[in-house]
């Protein structure tokens, strides 16, 4: 049995509904096949509950903040776990339902099964049925993995930071990444102890080296006990009393539990892949060009299925100027990638756009300026808090073009979007300093650098 349609996408999370949606706006007949939960990794064991976590971090470091100001608040304020995982879960719960209802609206057929390519061009494989359309999306995302050491079975990984119902007394952290990172700071600031083994001699690697070190420095300020160059070798012991084992010999713990952060993989198992000759790279990411196409002509992919960055505003990017280009009319609509803001949210969140330092200094050379704002926000300074922000401003050239943005400290976060779109239009350091600070806000320190 045959089921004809314009599109079949393979996979629901941001991805594949950002292209399914942007599809059927223009009239295309389209398929969803997904038999998970609604949003993939972001909603459900991603972006949306990790923010909900951070928020909640967020609102303790504020009420000890709040004591400083004179708040008669009680020394020990206790968080019910139990009830921020309900909030989390109808919030996410209600997000499912907003998709449900714009799938119907739209006219959008999904089926709960797992699909997967045949060697027949336009033709998907789904439980029982063999459906057919002119074009293919794969937008199946990806899932963390485990090192391949011993006694791995005994931690776990994102995945299950969410399935907890209730904080961990004391917590091994595994990777310096970003989830590494994010998980750290959260459950540190949620009451648990933290320590992050990190194999690399700094949190981050791909960041500005000076904004990582200040997120070093504030972590070790939190708490956070930091092993750099410190290899995770085994896990030993129970669960219950995990002990982590590093190159050295020394054995760390015991831990209540033990989470790897130590990298993510592409889900292209079971997609038929090799029977579609779908070419892929060593890690298993579909190849896909600037156009978002695979290595046959009737298929694309999109988010962390390929090698771009693992990002859901990419993922929905790409999709949707995919669908654009493909049933929108716009031939030259495609996703552009030289400048993608990232935020980490760890406490205090990291933004940045654009060249590091290091980077700007090895394409550039002496041609680079760099200028610094090292400053206690007032909130800090008020109520005797020890974060401080560090902004930094890479230019080039005579004229001083911004090639990098850099940001540690409260509000970063939200400060980078403006600024990440005067980025793309190619400022220059007079356009900041030509523009009007706000006064007294942290970001006017970027327009006063």
């Amino acid at each position: 049995m045959q089921q004809d349609f314009d599109l079949i996408v393979i996979g629901g999370g941001s991805g594949g509904l950002a292209g399914a949606f942007r599809a059927a706006s223009y009239g295309a007949k389209v398929a969803m096949l997904e038999p998970g939960a609604l949003g993939g990794t972001c909603v459900n064991v991603g972006c949306v509950p990790k923010k909900a976590m951070w928020l909640a971090a967020d609102l303790a470091e504020h009420l000890a903040a709040a004591r400083g100001f004179g708040f008669a608040l009680p020394d020990h304020a206790p968080l019910s776990w139990q009830q921020l995982l309900l909030r989390r879960s109808c919030y996410i719960e209600n997000i499912h339902a907003a998709y449900r209802r714009r799938l119907d609206a739209a006219g959008i057929t999904v089926l709960p099964e797992r699909g997967s390519l045949t060697s027949e061009p336009g033709v998907v494989r789904a439980g029982d049925l063999a459906w057919r359309a002119p074009r293919i999306l794969l937008a199946t995302g990806g899932h963390p993995l485990k090192p391949p050491v011993p006694g791995a079975e005994l931690g776990g990984v994102s995945d299950d930071f969410f399935a907890l119902t209730e904080p961990p007394t004391r917590v091994a952290i595994i990777g310096g990444g970003y989830i590494g990172v994010e998980l750290a700071s959260v459950l540190q600031a949620l009451g648990s102890r933290v320590a992050l083994f990190v194999r690399q001699p700094r949190l981050l690697p791909n960041f500005d080296r000076e904004i990582t070190e200040k997120l070093a420095e504030s972590f070790r300020q939190a708490g956070i006990e930091l092993h750099f160059d410190c290899e995770a070798n085994a896990l030993e012991g129970e669960t219950g009393a995990v002990q982590v084992v590093t190159g050295d010999g020394v054995r760390h713990g015991p831990f209540d539990r033990a989470l790897f952060a130590t990298g993510r993989g592409a889900n292209s198992a079971g997609l038929g892949l090799d029977e579609a000759g779908i070419t892929c790279n060593r890690r298993g990411q579909v190849e896909v060009d600037a156009w978002q196409a695979t290595s046959r002509g009737d298929v694309f992919a999109v988010g962390d299925l390929t090698a771009q960055p693992a990002l859901t505003p990419v993922a929905i990017a790409g999709a949707r100027r995919l669908m654009d280009r493909l049933y929108g009319g716009d031939a030259e609509s495609r996703l552009e990638l030289p400048q993608v803001p990232t935020v980490v949210f760890a406490h205090p969140p990291i933004a940045s756009i654009g060249l590091s330092e290091e980077a700007a200094r090895e394409a550039h050379g002496d041609a680079v300026q760099v200028y610094r704002a090292d400053f206690r926000p007032m909130l800090q300074a008020l109520s005797d808090g020890h974060r401080r922000c560090l902004y930094k401003l890479v230019c080039v050239g005579d004229d001083e073009q911004v090639i990098g943005l850099h940001l540690i400290g409260p509000g970063s976060d939200e400060i980078l979007q403006g600024f990440a779109v005067a980025m793309r239009k190619g400022i220059t350091r007079r356009d900041l300093r030509d523009t009007l600070a706000i006064h007294p806000t942290s970001a006017e320190e970027l327009v006063l650098i």
